[in-house]
């Protein structure tokens, strides 16, 4: 049994991981850490500091400023952590890679199997297009999401990129340039709306034919399943950083 401490546990997303791992026979949420007051059924814990009991994993579905309480609880108690939270600055992914080489972390910008997948397709359209033809990346969300560009739309971007060597520069808007579209460009474009899960498409144009590789989230419960997938393979990892890549042997 694989014991989860649930990090944003009151919010919608820790709510549909708290349902996925009830539903699953070998994951258990023992506790939760969250500001905000809910009714659980497990304890639910203000902040890190107050835990008093020890998981075998931690998921994490809250915000950005929690990370620095959350990754000195982690190495602390020598606990693997499952990052699936989006927005973070450079410097905090610095702080993410520096946790990994003193417990395992498992970080990606999307926990949903299918997507990671696409980004694994899109590397090998990239790989065997090359450069005649044109990536232009298109995702959309639902209108109250804050951050844009989606981290998802970046790490298929910066998948795509790493084929052509990181050479590619990323637009993100066109409306203020009057000049035709050079070679080594990303177009990334955010569309906001509704209540729309969250959609994805890499575009790649040609001479005479377009090729598009599609992703539909319908609810939230893709992203929960693929965080208590990461969760129980994270358990009996080595130290260092991993991501759905190495679930699904997409290296």
């Amino acid at each position: 049994m694989t014991n989860i401490l649930l990090s944003g546990a009151c919010g919608k997303m820790g709510n549909a991981v708290a349902r996925c791992a009830k539903e699953n026979p070998d994951t258990q949420v023992i506790a939760g850490v969250d500001k905000a007051e809910m009714l659980c059924d497990f304890p639910v814990f203000k902040s890190f500091a107050d835990v008093n009991i020890k998981p075998d994993v931690i998921i994490d579905f809250s915000h950005v400023s929690v990370l620095d309480d959350l990754l000195s609880y982690a190495i602390n108690n020598n606990i693997p952590v499952v990052l699936a939270v989006t927005g973070y600055t450079t410097e905090q992914i610095a702080k993410i890679n520096d946790a990994a080489k003193q417990i395992p972390v498992f970080f990606t910008a999307n926990m949903s199997l299918g997507v990671n997948l696409l980004c694994s397709l899109a590397k090998s359209a990239a790989k065997f297009l090359g450069g005649a033809f044109d990536v232009e990346i298109i995702e959309k969300h639902h209108n109250q999401k804050i951050d844009a560009p989606s981290g998802t739309a970046l790490m298929l971007a910066n998948a795509v990129n790493e084929v052509f060597d990181d050479k590619c520069t990323y637009e993100y808007d066109r409306h203020s340039k009057r000049q035709k579209r050079p070679q080594n460009e990303i177009g990334i474009h955010a569309i906001r709306g509704g209540t729309i899960v969250g959609e994805h498409d890499v575009i790649f144009a040609g001479h005479d034919e377009v090729l598009t590789l599609s992703h539909s989230a319908q609810s939230k419960e893709v992203f929960a399943a693929g965080a208590v997938k990461a969760a129980v393979f994270m358990v009996n990892q080595k130290c260092g950083m991993y991501d759905m890549g190495s679930i699904l042997n997409l290296k």
